[in-house]
């Protein structure tokens, strides 16, 4: 299989790798050659040659065609996507101040090289006269569907709209792509600003792994031979959940929960308020009420009110369970001695003494089994009998950080299918969370093209050599990603357009929190836990114990996304001259839907970069949920199959699923694996949501 993505339009900047033939494994970037000054000229010259590549198709004589039109405008902007591919993943994943600087120019300079591409009258015309009449030609499915989306973009993005609208339209993009920048900016600042030194006296309940992750951390950050804790999600929650210190416990929450809000240089409160507006008076032009309207009107769940309508019905029976669990805390805290109200920063304290106290069951008894290694080394276990695709680690391909690895995947016949990096640890110059992107996705246009897919993720790193165990939630938080990992890689489409994961966003987290399903199963964990130190695999005992707790705590966890969910809904459906302070807007809207005082936001505003980073998730933080009913049904086929790994299940998720992209219609693509459509009362039920408070 060919690697190469096609023509590259010749350099104009002698030295510059971006714009040179990469004569690297598989056509991949150099990134050892790579630096911050390469990019400015190369998104020059990316842009330019993408301009030309529009103009030519705006200008064609002929009458439109789907060759000559649509599938022409799958072919422009190679360079720009290969420039922008690395530029992104340098930002997010290992970035610096000059490319934060950088990052800042370009923003605006992509916003104004699409702005006039995304509402060419002349170019949306030609497009609109297929659409018009695409009953009448000749086309694949695929095509069609491509036809669609292509319409689509254009006109959701304005191309229909008169100058004054059109010339409105394009401040506002350019504005909100600069805002959304800043967001991101303020956001890493503060989290790379932030950390707690401990000592010795400070490690009263915190086992010998976290301390050796603190101490890898402390390295991380040029202080050698100490120990801290970071805003890093992996940091913080396990140490709320084990530290015995309720002072520091304290001290590190209201750090982590006051990102982006500390009346600092990286305040994000005025932006939230301004990105609200010009939200809403974009959609206006385009002829709706609200954000959510217009953004939900592409999506499979179409409005605001089947949002609200999914959210709630999760709402009542988790925020019960929550306030079931609440006072359970409360009679442990008494019980102990503890002459204080449960606060935010003891929940996840206590709520592991509970679940030990049911369940028997704590994570740091199964950390020690749960390497990133044999969970790596699980995942593609997974992908391999299910996929038949097999995983061969690559030394010789170029990373930007020497802690990222590569595996080039191959498939059941030993044809190359695509390269996987996987960068997997938490430091400083990397953002919060983890994600997959990709350098490159598949297509076919013009000869196979193999997929570069990335999964970043930010797991503590082992002390002294020591390898790094994760907890339950980051062994899932790793298949998770991968799941859309595996979307990208397993894509088999045509056009680029429609390659991987460029669907819905309520449906693209289908892949990853389907495949999440394995991680937990006793055929995967049997295999693949084994304790770091002496090899033994998972005591049954303990196995079943976990097993057996999964459920616990279900209530908080689902009360801390689905009020963020609720509240990213109604930044999007309330005028946004209505919302004025962030804060009290938080505030009453928390009140409104009776959010226990006990429990944060999964995110704040002020660090909610999922729907203020950027618009993917804007009014679609949802779509986890939404993806969610179809996950716990989906996973249902295998298990009337009476094997996880059953081959006829498996190839109709490979080929309806993960191989599809977004060549088809989302529900269509489910009902063909499924048989029917999902069932809503599945996701209820994988959460124990369906039984009383007092059974569970």
């Amino acid at each position: 299989m060919s690697e190469s993505t096609g023509p590259i339009a010749a350099p104009t900047s002698a030295g510059n790798p971006l714009l040179q033939a990469w004569t690297t494994p598989f056509e991949t970037p150099p990134f050892t050659e790579i630096a911050p000054e390469h990019f400015l000229p190369a998104f020059e010259q990316a842009f330019a040659d993408h301009a030309a590549e529009i103009a030519a198709i705006t200008n064609d004589p002929t009458e439109p065609d789907f060759a000559n039109t649509v599938t022409a405008l799958e072919r422009s902007g190679k360079l720009l996507n290969r420039v922008a591919a690395v530029f992104y993943d340098l930002v997010s994943a290992h970035s610096n101040p000059a490319l934060l600087e950088i990052d800042k120019d370009v923003s605006l300079r992509m916003a104004r090289h699409w702005n006039p591409i995304m509402m060419n009258a002349v170019l949306f015309g030609r497009i609109a006269a297929l659409h018009d009449k695409r009953a009448e030609l000749t086309l694949t499915s695929e095509e069609r569907r491509l036809l669609e989306r292509t319409y689509t973009r254009f006109h959701r993005s304005g191309a229909g709209l008169d100058d004054a609208a059109k010339k409105r339209m394009a401040e506002i993009n350019e504005r909100l792509a600069q805002l959304g920048t800043d967001f991101s900016h303020h956001l890493l600042g503060d989290e790379q600003d932030w950390f707690m030194e401990i000592g010795e006296g400070d490690y009263d309940g915190l086992p010998d792994s976290f301390v050796a992750a603190a101490k890898a951390a402390a390295e991380e950050r040029g202080l050698p031979g100490r120990a801290v804790v970071t805003l890093s999600r992996s940091s913080v929650e396990p140490f709320l959940k084990m530290s015995s210190r309720r002072d520091l416990r304290e001290k590190a929450y209201r750090a982590f929960i006051a990102r982006g809000d500390n009346g600092n240089a990286n305040d994000n409160n005025a932006l939230i308020g301004e990105i609200l507006g010009l939200r809403e008076e974009s959609a206006k032009l385009l002829g709706y009420p609200t954000f959510a309207a217009y953004r939900l009107e592409d999506s499979m769940a179409k409005t605001p009110e089947a949002v609200r309508g999914l959210l709630e019905r999760v709402w009542k029976p988790a925020r019960a369970r929550a306030m079931a669990d609440r006072d359970a805390l409360q009679e442990l805290v008494t019980e102990e001695g503890g002459n204080f109200k449960l606060a935010p920063w003891d929940w996840r304290f206590y709520a592991e003494k509970l679940r030990q106290r049911r369940a028997n069951f704590d994570d740091a008894a199964i950390k020690p089994y749960l390497s990133l290694d044999n969970m790596i080394a699980a995942a593609f276990d997974t992908a391999t009998r299910l996929f038949g695709v097999t995983f061969a680690e690559r030394k010789d391909v170029p990373v930007w950080h020497p802690d990222v690895r590569v595996w080039e995947v191959k498939d059941e016949g030993g044809a190359h299918r695509g390269l996987f990096y996987g960068d997997y640890y938490a430091r400083p110059s990397k953002r919060s969370g983890a994600w997959m992107t990709s350098l490159r996705d598949q297509q076919k246009l013009d000869g196979a093209v193999a997929p570069l897919i990335i999964n970043v993720c930010n797991f503590s790193k082992g002390a002294d050599g020591e390898p790094s165990l994760l907890s339950p939630d980051d062994a899932r938080t790793l298949f998770h990603e991968f799941g859309h990992g595996l979307h990208g890689m397993m894509s088999d489409v045509t056009y680029p357009s429609l390659s991987g994961t460029s669907v819905f966003t309520d449906f693209v987290e289908l892949p990853s929190q389907l495949y999440e399903h394995w991680q937990e199963r006793p055929e995967v964990l049997q295999r693949f836990a084994r304790h770091y130190q002496t090899g033994e695999p998972l005591p049954d005992d303990l196995l079943q114990r976990f097993i057996a707790a999964r459920k616990f705590n279900q209530g908080f966890a689902t009360v801390e996304f689905v009020s963020s969910a609720l509240l990213d809904l109604e930044f999007h459906t309330q005028p946004a001259a209505s919302v004025g302070d962030i804060r009290d807007f938080e505030r009453r809207e928390l009140d409104k839907i009776g959010m226990p005082e006990e429990i944060a936001l999964r995110h704040r505003p002020t660090q909610f970069g999922h729907i203020f980073s950027g618009d993917h998730y804007a009014s679609g933080y949802y779509s986890y949920m939404w993806s969610e009913v179809m996950d716990a049904d989906a996973f249902g086929a295998f298990e009337e199959a009476g094997d996880i790994f059953d081959p006829k299940v498996a190839k109709r998720l490979r080929d309806d699923i993960y191989a599809s992209g977004g060549s088809r219609d989302p529900e269509e693509a489910y009902i063909a694996f499924r048989g029917r459509p999902p069932e809503p009362d599945a996701l209820l039920r994988r959460r124990g949501l369906l039984e009383t408070p007092e059974a569970a």
